[in-house]
């Protein structure tokens, strides 16, 4: 099993750094899966007989890192998927991009419909049959003008599928290693660098709150700001700096 960094567990939760490449839940591919990884490991460690119980509350693209919820119990999945349609359950995320944004923060909003059959998205009028409305703010934190690459903080508002890479690239400024919404500048290979820096939350139970932090991994592009930088911006989320 890969190891799989644990940044909160209690009797109710387990949060975790999903690592790039893998698939939350089974899919298609075959391919181990973070959610059946989280079960096993619960059941070996715990000595636990039989299936063991770990709800998904939210989910990342397979090429997406970073900190990631699960629920140990019914009651805790029930509570934090009242969290996520009340929008009390925040996502903040770090995104390298292509070029950089006209405006250096500002909120997006369109309406987005999904293509099952070719598993893309794309941002169609509003009012269009099957579209959903997808909402959120960004900040650009760094940029490095040799690669012509910035570095972006993204709070999502709501949670539709390739939301952040197709929204971005909407505004001409793909993600680093997105070859689906920018493949004329990307190049086969490349990582896909988006990565989720914080989730936060009230406790389903104490209601007390759960902040996770993860910050992506010192290689490229990552590497071209300092860790501090990264570390600020998931922080400014758990004070609301991204508000």
């Amino acid at each position: 099993m890969q190891d799989i960094a644990i940044l909160f567990e209690d009797n109710h939760l387990l949060g975790v750094v999903k690592p790039v490449n893998i698939p939350t839940q089974a899919d298609a591919s075959g391919d181990e899966d973070l959610l059946n990884l989280l079960k096993e490991d619960l059941r070996q460690r715990y000595a636990k007989p039989g299936n063991v119980y770990l709800g998904l509350v939210h989910r990342l693209d397979r090429p997406v890192g970073g900190a990631m919820i699960f629920a140990k119990t019914s009651k805790a999945a029930s509570r934090l998927s009242d969290a996520v349609r009340t929008r009390k359950l925040e996502k903040t995320y770090l995104a390298v991009v292509r070029g950089k944004p006209a405006h250096i923060e500002g909120r997006l909003k369109d309406t987005l419909l999904k293509d099952e059959r070719t598993n893309t998205v794309s941002i169609v009028p509003t009012g269009t049959m099957g579209g959903k409305e997808a909402i959120l703010d960004f900040k650009v934190v760094g940029y490095d003008a040799e690669q012509n690459l910035s570095l972006i903080r993204v709070k999502l508002l709501t949670g539709r599928s390739h939301q952040i890479r197709v929204q971005l690239s909407g505004i001409g400024c793909p993600l680093y290693g997105d070859q689906k919404y920018g493949a004329g500048l990307n190049k086969p290979g490349e990582q896909l660098a988006l990565w989720s820096v914080y989730v936060g939350f009230p406790h389903p139970v104490s209601k007390t709150p759960v902040d996770l932090i993860s910050l992506p991994p010192r290689v490229f592009p990552w590497l071209l700001w300092e860790e501090r930088i990264c570390r600020q911006a998931a922080e400014d989320s758990v004070a609301g700096g991204n508000e």
